[in-house]
């Protein structure tokens, strides 16, 4: 694939995990702006640690760029401060977007969160829909929006929390049907193939995806395929 890639929060769950899938993909170069390098090391993978405090240094690195990869965030507790959390969850996505519409990046594509509302009374739900908000109004060709679920993976950090509430998710996973399916934790990866399958795709237009389409647009197709693969083989 032809296209240039650019990802912000790849060392989190869901970003290293898109840059895993774009390399997979053959997307010609993939750019990563970080606080400290990445283990994986690849010839089109091109990594540039980064003063976030100075985002506006690095507008050239979006430059020629197909999509960007938003998939920043962190957690009030990790943050130390709502004002922290903001800079992460808001500040530093909209900075970004910034650079990006101004260098002719024509997809950008974030993670935000189910629940995602400007009018939330919830803090971390009300700043991921100011975030969604104003991305909307930068004009992008092409602007997605993914609002997973929790998040399950293996993070650089420990998480209690979330690793508690993953586990009861996981546990409770089988009974939540019909209504209740949209809320089923998901996978990191399946998220950030639901995302470059998207990018691929390059529908035109705002869009948001729920949690539950996430999960259909985030299916390991060649995974599956791969039993019956080894079928048919067995066969001949």
């Amino acid at each position: 694939m032809n296209r240039t890639a650019m990802v912000l929060g790849a060392t989190g769950l869901v970003g290293k995990a898109v840059v895993e899938q774009l390399l997979r993909e053959n997307w010609k170069e993939v750019r990563v702006l970080v606080r400290r390098p990445l283990a994986l090391q690849h010839d089109r993978l091109k990594q540039t640690v980064a003063d976030w405090e100075r985002l506006e240094r690095y507008g050239d690195l979006f430059e020629g760029a197909d999509a960007v990869f938003c998939c920043l965030g962190t957690t009030i507790r990790k943050a130390g401060s709502q004002q922290n959390f903001e800079r992460v969850d808001l500040e530093y996505p909209l900075t970004a977007a910034k650079l990006a519409r101004k260098a002719g990046v024509r997809q950008f594509l974030a993670v935000s969160s189910m629940g995602a509302n400007p009018d939330s009374r919830q803090f971390y739900s009300r700043t991921k829909g100011r975030m969604e908000e104003a991305l909307s109004g930068l004009g992008f060709p092409g602007l997605h929006l993914f609002r997973p679920s929790l998040l399950l993976g293996e993070r650089e950090e420990f998480r209690l929390l979330e690793r508690s509430a993953a586990w009861l998710m996981t546990q409770l996973d089988g009974l939540m049907v019909g209504r209740a399916a949209k809320y089923r934790a998901i996978k990191g990866e399946t998220v950030a193939r639901a995302m470059v399958h998207i990018a691929a795709a390059d529908p035109k237009g705002l869009h948001i995806y729920p949690n539950d389409v996430i999960q259909v647009l985030g299916k390991d197709f060649a995974a599956e395929a791969a039993p019956a693969w080894e079928d048919e083989k067995g066969l001949q």
